[in-house]
Formats: C-alpha cells, structure tokens, sequence
C-alpha cells in the first residue's frame, strides 16, 4: 500500500470518510475499519483494505490494526470506542489519535491510559475541538511560561449536526447528568446555571452574540500541558442552538459543507494579551488535515513528546498551523 498504512476505526463516518481521502491524497495506505462491513465496502475508493471490527470483540480490532503504522479512531461517541482502540493500537505498538470532542471521554483518556501509555504516543481530539485551539493557544503563548487565561472564541456560520454530534453530545449531558462543565481555577467544575451570554468582536466577522463557558475540548487539552487555571471557551449563539435543535438539517454527505468558521483565541499574562486567529471551512472537514498532518509529525519523529499527549504539547505549535495552509488562513 502507502509508504505508510494507517488503519481508520469508523472509516465510513462523515468525518472518517473526510480522513480516508486526506490520507490517500498525501499518498498513505488506508486500512478501513468498522463494525459494519457491507458500509465499508460501499466507501467510493477502490484501493482500500476493508477490515470489519467492534469495539465488543478485542480480537477482531488486533487482526484489524495488524500491519498498520499508526490508529486513527473517528468512531463516535468515544466515550464507548476510544478505550478499547487504545488498548488495541497500545497491543499492536503502534500511535493512536481520535478526533473526540467529548470532554469527558477526553478526560478519561488521560486519567485512563497517562501510565500505561509511557513510552507510546497517544493523542486525544486531535480535531478542530480540542486540537486546533489547543496549538492556537500554545503558539500564542510563545515564549510565556504561564497565562493567566486563555480565551478561545468559535464564531461558526452555522452547525448542521452530523448523527455522530448528536449522539455524543447525548452520551455527555447523561455522564454530567444534565449539569455543563467549566475550567476554573484550574480545575474543571460541573454547574447547573445557565451559560453566560455577551457578545464578542471576531476579526474578519464582526460583533457576535456567543454563549460563555460553552466547554469544549480545549479546557481538557489545553490544562493537560499548559499552566493556565482559566480556560474559556465561547460558540456565537445561532451555532450553539442550531446544534441542539432537533430540526437542524445534517450537514451534505459529500464535500464541504459552506460552512464557515473564525477561531479567535486571546492570551492574557498580568497586564499583556496576545493574539490569534484562525478562518476556514467546515468544522468536520477540516479535522482530516488536522489528524492526518499529526499522523504524518508522529510517523517521521516531528513529536516532542509521547505518551498521552495533546497536540500543543507535542508539536511545534506554529510550525504545525502554518502547514494548514491554505485550507486554515492563521493570523497574529
């Protein structure tokens, strides 16, 4: 196959479908893996080893990651798929990263794997939650050791669920038993009143009404590495309901969506701030460069770290933002 083979867990997915086609675009070889066969074998691409696993069946995913160089998971909700692939892809000796933006499967990952994984290279929501702000921040950040806080601000057009949101975002507000979740005072804390409402001044969008402490996957990865005790996550309020109401339409099946987003991320030590901004297109989309670009770093040795790690931590932060382009336009 490719120079490199990689095994993609969920391969038939909205986003794992979007992962298959940047790993065959940058020339690797493409193991794709799932529970339900007859779907991996309706995927467009002919060169493709089909290879059925359940996460039920640890056997099944050792056969399936036999051969390959590295474990992509894209199979949601990882609160049920992300152990189970990590234990396989830690059998097989071989990296694993997963596109999780579920903050408690997050957290559970490094709870979880942080000992059994030294030595090995883990890596959690390597994706546009989670991921993309957490390199957003570290590079902003520069030569300062600590932050007093960070703000990472989504200004999304729109958020067209996939079933996978959906289903995640169910499996997360029945663990937190309805309550939302903040990092504060550098710890995470779980409250039942309701998110705090203001506007915000994205570059190149304007003035935005968001929803405060809309936590994603950033308040997991960024505190995993970097000693900031406030981290706040914002979504522009249109976004924040369209993916909570039932009615909102799935994104197209095929391509990019039009939607389009700015990731405006603040930094803020005593009295200095610094800043960066991100633009692109489609939130789903655009976390296959971001896995696949960390995939390629991991199997050349561009890695300054293992065990369980996230991306600020074991990348060159800036280096790997200016590789983005041009599908992630980075500023400041």
């Amino acid at each position: 196959m490719g120079t490199y083979d990689v095994a993609v867990f969920g391969a038939y997915g909205h986003t794992g479908r979007f992962v298959v086609e940047e790993l065959r675009e940058r020339g690797f070889g493409v193991l794709a893996v799932g529970r339900d066969e007859g779907k991996l074998r309706a995927l467009p691409w002919t060169d493709l080893e089909i290879r059925q696993a359940s996460v039920d069946d640890p056997a099944s995913l050792d056969r399936a990651f036999e051969g390959a160089h590295a474990v992509i998971n894209a199979a949601g909700p990882f609160a049920d798929t992300a152990a189970p692939v990590i234990e396989a892809a830690l059998r097989a000796g071989v990296p694993y990263l997963d596109v999780a933006a579920e903050l408690e499967a997050n957290m559970d990952t490094f709870s979880r794997f942080g000992d059994k994984a030294a030595g090995a290279t883990v890596i959690p929501a390597m994706a546009f939650f989670g991921g993309l702000g957490d390199l957003m921040v570290t590079a902003a950040l520069g030569d300062w050791t600590s932050a007093d806080e960070a703000h990472i601000a989504y200004g999304l057009s729109g958020w067209h669920p996939t079933e996978g949101t959906r289903a995640a975002g169910k499996v997360s507000r029945e663990r937190r038993n309805g309550k939302r979740i903040r990092f504060s005072g550098g710890r995470i804390e779980h409250r039942d009143d309701a998110l705090p409402e203001s506007d915000w001044d994205f570059p190149a969008l304007g003035t935005r009404a968001v929803l405060g402490e809309f936590s994603m996957a950033d308040v997991v990865t960024v505190p995993s590495h970097l000693a900031i005790p406030e981290v706040v996550t914002y979504m522009t309020t249109n976004a924040a309901r369209e993916v909570v109401t039932p009615e909102t339409p799935a994104p197209p099946a095929d391509g990019p969506s039009a939607q389009t987003f700015v990731v405006d991320v603040v930094v803020r030590s005593g009295g200095e701030e610094r800043r960066i901004v991100a633009q692109g297109q489609d939130i789903y989309a655009i976390t296959a460069p971001l896995v696949v670009e960390a995939v390629q770093r991991v199997l050349d040795g561009r890695t300054k770290a293992t065990g369980v790690v996230s991306a600020g931590e074991v990348f060159d932060a800036a280096d790997f933002l200016a590789a983005l382009a041009p599908r992630v336009t980075v500023t400041g």
